[in-house]
């Protein structure tokens, strides 16, 4: 499967902090943030960097830097927007599409409710965001609108990820790596991860 799981015991402190249901609203912000920075920098190990000329204060070099403009980001709301701020801490210039999904409490089926991406998404490397892959389906979903905009390559990002979500995405879109801090043990009766971290969305925005 095209996952990659952070394995840093760092990683497995601040997990164990945000799984934790005394943490409250701010330090559980804090910690998504952190723990998103390192994903991105795991997710950019691949990146391709172009050559420049620059002058340091001793003598002129060349040096490689990153175009920026190549890349965008794609938080699926709402809970993905609580990873945005420690992913554009990496690359500040990329730009920024949104998805909006919320979860059928009877089908347990993603519902799209907005969709709005940056111009010549097409010609970017898009980073979908969202701290949890569940069953999935909002991850497929967000996949499927931007390949409906011509977008040809996509890495997701999570927090914590199911196996069976994990499985669906990667045998739909095999294309799509996966990065994730952790993989859980399995999804309960109603689709909500095992042992996880509750509802991220709640707990980022203090709404439960």
């Amino acid at each position: 499967m095209s996952v990659t799981e952070l394995q840093h015991p760092l990683i497995e402190h601040k997990l164990s902090i945000l799984r934790d249901k005394k943490t409250g609203t701010k330090e559980f912000r804090e910690l998504i943030r952190e723990i998103s920075t390192v994903l991105c920098y795991e997710a950019m190990k691949d990146a391709k960097l172009e050559s420049v000329e620059i002058e340091t204060p001793i003598q002129k070099m060349k040096t490689h830097r990153l175009n920026e403009d190549n890349y965008a980001f794609v938080p699926i709301l709402r809970a993905g927007l609580g990873m945005l701020e420690g992913i554009v801490s990496v690359i500040p210039n990329a730009k920024i599409g949104h998805i909006g999904m919320y979860r059928d409490e009877e089908t347990y089926e993603p519902v799209n409710y907005f969709f709005k991406v940056p111009k010549g998404i097409e010609k970017k490397e898009v980073i979908i965001l969202d701290p949890m892959l569940a069953t999935g389906g909002s991850a497929i979903d967000a996949i499927e609108l931007l390949k409906s905009k011509g977008v040809k390559k996509m890495k997701f990002l999570c927090i914590i990820a199911a196996k069976e979500g994990i499985k669906k995405v990667s045998e739909k879109y095999p294309d799509v790596q996966i990065y994730c801090g952790h993989i859980d043990e399995k999804l309960n009766a109603n689709k909500y991860i095992v042992p996880g971290l509750g509802d991220a969305g709640d707990r980022i925005f203090g709404t439960k």
